[in-house]
């Protein structure tokens, strides 16, 4: 076999039971042989965020794959990378390459070096005989350590090559896990014990690690509230007496409470980058930072006590140093009560939003729809870019891991639809529904037809607004005189004009029942957008300041 026939081999050994592409590349035809089903996109960005998507919500042996071609193809997807590589997510892309002589000789695109900056690592297989030792340090690096972005470069010379007999073989690696110190755990264990009171910041890589039990455990132990991120949204049951609730570039009242009020802050699987899209604290808490890469301890933040390792390891170990100091029932601090009545308050100066007939519908009467009719334990929800981020973050309720999917740092129009559609190949048992504006919808709006052909069903929400509302007062000349950020369109109707169901919405008695009708549909296997009449609002300042 050559080599593209044995990266295909490979993956199907691996468990690689689908593969985003698009427009060519011969490793299609080739996992199709393997049994393995190409789904093939609108256009490249969109292949990589499926991609994303559906690592996202798998386990650490498990990853999306997408295939794009040399030059124009490999071009093209550098956005979706991007996000990837702030998110923290593993991805094996697999772009064609030029010939070994073309590669360095402009204008020919070399992806390997041009998209180096936004991957974790980046490979060239230059020989066909290296074939399988490329793809197990690819293996490698999307297994143990950091999550990322990893990118294996096929010039098609090389790959159109025959396998020698005497290569070496491939070679699975498993995953390599490590954990901090028996004496940085017991600091830490004594310093959340001693604490007034504590706070636990709860990221992306909790859910990464499997460790949601284990967070779940160790706040009831100790009695302390959890704070999610954005990406880290789900990881801890918002319907808990000890959630805070969640927080990105807007937070949920509560979490602002303890993110001002704490003493100390435990922050487990987050990166704590400082970012548009998180929120801060101020340096006057005792950090005790614990994440997978030892790079990212003390990159924006001073931390007092670092713990570089494995999240699940890290909080077993924690967890049996906190027993030693306190005992195995735990305690009570009464922290609950001050929990539920600070969301009750919050939660009730937001009614007359969450609430509204009025028409177009808020954005926040949208959102609380979502929450009276889906069943968030099977459903897998996300926002898209811009102000929908803005208002659902704070007030969709995440249950169970990956109930919610929370993305951000980068942050590109359009993200939510390919990634769904990536999410429902991960769980296709579950409702995949995402809130997106008319903005984003521009962006990745025809990947509703990748939903439809492919049979991939998911629900597309649209805040059909006809501003790009997160910039309600950037440019008003411009948009007064030339209509800058206003746009138009029956969303509706293209979702039906691309093989999918189209629902308008204009009165907020329509919502709850087209959110109805979208579950039977979906189960039915179509895709769905329904497209909401609704108003701009600045999103962003309301929630941030946390009434």
């Amino acid at each position: 076999m050559n080599s593209v026939e044995y990266v295909a081999k490979i993956l199907k050994d691996e468990g690689v039971t689908w593969m985003s592409c698009y427009p060519s590349n011969p490793l299609i035809e080739a996992v199709a042989r393997e049994g393995i089903r190409p789904v093939a996109f609108r256009h490249e960005r969109g292949a990589v965020m499926a991609a994303d998507g559906y690592s996202r919500l798998s386990d650490r042996r498990q990853f999306g794959v997408v295939a794009v071609q040399s030059q124009a193809g490999a071009e093209n997807s550098l956005g979706g990378l991007a996000q990837a590589n702030a998110d923290n997510v593993p991805i094996l892309a697999l772009p064609g390459g030029n010939s070994l002589d073309m590669l360095f000789v402009r204008p020919n695109f070399f992806a390997a070096r041009t998209w180096e900056p936004v991957l974790k690592r980046a490979e060239v297989i230059t020989r066909p005989d290296q074939t399988g030792n490329v793809m197990r340090r690819a293996f490698h690096a999307l297994r143990s350590g950091r999550p990322g972005p990893v990118l294996v470069e096929m010039p098609g010379d090389v790959c159109a090559q025959q396998i020698p007999e005497n290569a070496p073989a491939y070679a699975s690696p498993s995953v390599a896990l490590y954990s901090p110190s028996a004496s940085a755990v017991a600091e830490a264990a004594r310093k959340l014990v001693d604490a007034q009171d504590p706070l636990i910041w709860a990221g992306a890589g909790v859910m990464t690690a499997g460790a949601t039990s284990e967070l779940r455990a160790l706040a009831e132990l100790l009695d302390v509230p959890v704070y999610t991120s954005m990406p880290g949204k789900s990881a801890f049951d918002e319907r808990h007496p000890l959630s805070v609730g969640a927080g990105g570039s807007t937070v949920a009242g509560p979490a602002r409470q303890w993110l001002d009020g704490c003493d100390v802050l435990f922050a487990i699987g987050t990166s704590l980058t400082a970012t548009p899209y998180g929120q801060r604290f101020s340096r006057d808490k005792f950090l005790i930072h614990s994440v997978i890469a030892d790079d990212e301890i003390n990159k924006d933040t001073v931390a007092d006590i670092g713990l570089v390792g494995d999240a699940k390891l890290t909080l077993e170990a924690l967890l049996d140093a906190v027993k030693g100091l306190i005992g195995e029932a735990g305690r009570d601090t009464g922290v609950r009560a001050r929990v539920k009545a600070a969301r009750d308050s919050w939660l009730a100066a937001w009614q007359p939003y969450l609430t509204s007939d009025d028409g177009p519908l808020s954005p926040y009467r949208v959102i609380h729809e979502m929450n009276q009719v889906l069943d968030s334990e099977t459903s897998v929800v996300t926002h898209d870019a811009g102000a929908p981020r803005d208002q659902i973050v704070p007030f969709y309720n995440a249950t169970t891991p990956h109930s919610y999917v929370g993305w951000g740092k980068t942050t590109h129009l359009g993200f939510s639809i390919p990634l769904m559609i990536g999410a429902k190949m991960a769980a296709p048992e579950r409702m995949c529904v995402n809130l997106m504006g008319d903005g984003a919808f521009g962006m990745s709006g025809l990947d509703i037809e990748t939903s439809a052909r492919a049979g991939i069903p998911i629900t597309t929400i649209v805040l059909n607004n006809g501003i790009m509302a997160t910039y309600p007062g950037g440019f008003p000349t411009a948009r007064e005189q030339f209509g800058v950020s206003l746009m138009q369109g029956d969303y509706a109707g293209l979702a039906k004009a691309m093989g999918a169901e189209g629902i308008h919405v204009a009165q907020a008695a329509e919502m709850g029942p087209a959110l109805e009708r979208a579950k039977h549909l979906n189960a039915d296997g179509k895709t769905v957008l329904i497209d909401v009449k609704s108003r701009a609002e600045d999103s962003r300042s309301p929630a941030r300041f946390a009434k």
